[in-house]
């Protein structure tokens, strides 16, 4: 008989995490289950079946980070983690909407009340979680981004730049999705393409026949690159030069000088932030990155995360790119963010240098997208009035 599941493929550092999250599932399960159910306005049979589901949510919940390991077979694995990660996110609106009503009903004395406000938290949770599937399945809008750098070039007035990150090509993101991506971005013949991390969920066997097609990028000075933290989960070496090989520049703590009508931009990238835990030698450097530059030029700094801003104003940059956050992509996950990143989303200054943060091009874990929505961003740059 052919194996189907096999735990010992889970890797160390996986099981490590299970072993802690797996009891915490269980009680935030229960918590939900003790809140809801007995207030339920349904026939006798909701409260088993109510138990039923939950249950079910707490075992399907973890196969979204783990399908990929322990199911044998790379199809099944796959639809594994596709319905695991919608429990996810169902798992994670209902949670925090049965506190958000716990915390509500304290100033609320009608008892009443707390049986259509339990049946309001799993409806308001099923229809979060379809909008939510719909925005994220869908390709990325274009999102038009104008900055104005008072010491760009007259020759560069009008560059336009074009922001890929956080695609996330794994389980639920493939081939078909990435080439769509790729054929929006070439009808905007852009002068760059900037891809700042977080590409990839997955091996380069795995996965290097879904990414092909970012090969396929057009844009007058080429694509460059940086890795976000996810590529340091898959095998950054490999991808690194799996990316080179499909033409892509991987900036690895350095810069690139592009010669455009005359005029010069400096283009420069580093490594994830946290990249010196998974490689010493990879550690975030905006200082090496912009190191024995051509000074005066207009300088833009690749970074997957926001928090190497403080180092890039600090190096000379005048313009950072960023992803990462995914603009929270659904609530409650975008009250949390600032709690380790500086900025969101959006266009932000820090001193004399701007950040712009993309909400990413993909998604990660659950297929959902609620009031972040994705983005491929067209950043034109513009100088000073009247230039």
């Amino acid at each position: 008989m052919k194996q189907v599941i096999d735990f010992k493929r889970l890797p160390d550092r996986f099981r490590s995490f299970a072993a802690r999250v797996i009891p915490v599932l269980i009680l935030l399960h229960t918590y939900i289950g003790w809140q809801l159910l007995p207030v339920m306005p349904l026939p006798s049979y909701s409260m088993p079946l109510g138990i039923i589901l939950l249950a079910s949510s707490c075992f399907l919940t973890p196969l979204g980070l783990f399908a990929r390991f322990v199911v044998v077979d790379e199809d099944l694995a796959d639809r594994t983690s596709l319905v695991g990660y919608i429990a996810m996110g169902l798992f994670s609106s209902l949670l925090s909407l049965t506190a958000l009503r716990n915390l509500l009903l304290l100033f609320v004395s009608d008892t009443s009340t707390q049986s259509t406000s339990a049946l309001m938290v799993v409806a308001i949770t099923l229809f979060v979680s379809l909008i939510g599937f719909v925005n994220a399945r869908k390709i990325a809008r274009v999102k038009h981004v104008t900055i104005r750098l008072d010491n760009l070039p007259a020759a560069l007035h009008g560059f336009r730049i074009v922001q890929l990150s956080d695609i996330h090509v794994g389980s639920t993101i493939k081939s078909a999705y990435v080439k769509a991506i790729v054929e929006r971005v070439n009808l905007l013949t852009p002068d760059q393409i900037a891809i700042t991390g977080d590409i990839v969920d997955g091996s380069v066997a795995r996965l290097g026949i879904h990414t092909a097609h970012l090969g396929q990028l057009q844009s007058r000075h080429g694509t460059y690159l940086v890795t976000g933290n996810h590529e340091y989960y898959s095998g950054a070496e490999e991808w690194i030069t799996e990316f080179n090989r499909l033409g892509i520049k991987c900036l690895i703590n350095e810069h690139a000088v592009i010669n455009h009508e005359g005029a010069r931009l400096l283009v420069a990238g580093v490594t994830d932030f946290t990249a010196h835990q998974f490689i010493p030698a990879h550690r975030s450097d905006p200082e090496q990155a912009i190191a024995n530059s051509p000074s005066g030029l207009v300088s833009i700094l690749l970074a997957h995360q926001p928090r190497s801003a403080a180092a890039a104003e600090k190096a000379g940059f005048h313009l950072q790119l960023s992803g990462h956050t995914h603009g929270g992509q659904f609530w409650p996950w975008n009250l949390f963010v600032p709690m380790q990143q500086p900025f969101v989303a959006g266009l932000n200054r820090l001193g004399k240098m701007w950040v712009y943060t993309s909400r990413g091009t993909g998604y990660w874990g659950p297929p959902k997208r609620f009031g972040a929505q994705s983005e491929i961003t067209l950043i034109t740059l513009v100088g000073k009035l009247g230039s």
